[in-house]
């Protein structure tokens, strides 16, 4: 079982933690805050055994870490501590109301709120030595359930302590972040990502390559990494190395193939790895994105490129690996067009959520990469 000490990366967070455990002040609600895959569950985890644990042992001069022996510790480690609570939105398919059983699970709401963690906190622990609560993808919460939950974030029951995980801690509610103690998580260090990635097999210009892309996210470059994306990255940059000004005419349809194809296998990790079930609308959607992110990485390194010697701090690329295709698009665009062209790659992903068809907004994308002609969507 991980420990609050092996947490590697994030020193001042784990400070602050393990300082209001030693001086007796560990606030009852928190919000960790930062990006996807930096370690804010696993954190969230190794705090409820120090919480949790029967015999809790000492770290250094401050803090402490559950001693990773006892009962407590092992349900911990094996996901059935019955006084260690995650909430999440797909709890609604558990609901007892089959109203809500029925509904499409795009937010966290009131209901799932109340009855998986506002009713539980009221009654009494089964170990005895109170309870944690752990709210995932926390921005992802109605305002009235987060209404709902105010008074309980307040003063909630003796012994139980509410931990928040969020990546856009903006999206709460005033109420809500003026009711927790918030701690924030930074990126990994590009070492440790890669690292990471090498104790999965993934190693050379690949983890490299996803080590930079996830921006200090070990999470997201170890699940971006397994899902056979990186041939199809390289495919894709190249061909914008090679474009012109008239563009390339297929790689509308090759992108849209792409993305039909990480959808399929979206919706099927889905069910088998968690039991849920995801609409091929919304995991094709994902794809887009994911695609529309790794395209703008491309004419990010290629503005740094065309920005190199004027002052500016050199950084490796994130697609090091393909160093003569960025060369390409950077003597092709000039830094306007290039800032242009990110500018409206981030436009184009906000509208994915818009219902415009995947072929149109590819089609545009296209004609933008050519020659950051403005949106026609």
């Amino acid at each position: 079982m991980i420990q609050l000490s092996d947490i590697i990366g994030q020193d001042a967070a784990i400070a602050r933690l393990q300082q209001a455990m030693a001086s007796g002040r560990m606030p009852h609600a928190l919000l960790f805050a930062g990006p996807a895959g930096v370690g804010k569950r696993t954190t969230a985890t190794a705090l409820a055994a120090a919480l949790l644990c029967e015999k809790p042992v000492k770290k250094g001069r401050v803090g402490q870490d559950g001693c990773g022996r006892c009962e407590d510790c092992r349900m911990l480690a094996a996901g059935t501590h019955p006084d260690f609570l995650l909430v999440y939105k797909e709890l609604a398919a558990y609901h007892p109301d089959p109203r809500v059983r029925d509904r499409v699970m795009q937010e966290l709401g009131i209901d799932v709120v109340r009855d998986f963690l506002i009713v539980p906190a009221g009654a009494a622990p089964a170990r005895g030595r109170g309870k944690v609560f752990v709210v995932l993808e926390a921005e992802l919460m109605s305002a009235p359930a987060q209404n709902c939950l105010l008074k309980t974030l307040e003063e909630p029951p003796r012994g139980v302590t509410i931990i928040l995980i969020t990546q856009r801690p903006e999206e709460l509610l005033p109420t809500t972040l003026s009711r927790c103690s918030t701690v924030r998580f930074g990126p990994l260090p590009r070492e440790f990502v890669m690292a990471r990635l090498a104790e999965a097999g993934v190693e050379g210009p690949q983890a490299e390559f996803w080590a930079g892309f996830a921006a200090g996210s070990a999470g997201e470059a170890l699940r971006l990494s397994q899902r056979g994306l990186y041939d199809a990255k390289r495919e894709i940059v190249g061909r914008l190395g090679q474009m012109g000004d008239a563009g390339d005419p297929d790689l509308a349809d090759e992108l849209v193939k792409i993305a039909d194809a990480m959808a399929a296998a979206a919706v099927k990790n889905a069910r088998k790895d968690d039991s849920v079930e995801m609409s091929k609308n919304l995991a094709t959607r994902q794809g887009v994105g994911t695609l529309l992110r790794i395209i703008a990485s491309a004419f990010r390194d290629a503005l740094h490129v065309r920005s190199a010697g004027r002052g500016r701090p050199a950084r490796p690329l994130v697609h090091c690996d393909q160093q003569p295709a960025i060369e390409a698009i950077a003597r092709r665009l000039g830094p306007a067009q290039l800032a242009e062209i990110i500018e409206q790659l981030a436009e184009y992903e906000r509208l994915l959520w818009r219902n415009v068809s995947p072929k149109i907004l590819w089609d545009n994308v296209v004609v933008t990469c050519a020659s950051a002609a403005p949106l026609r969507l």
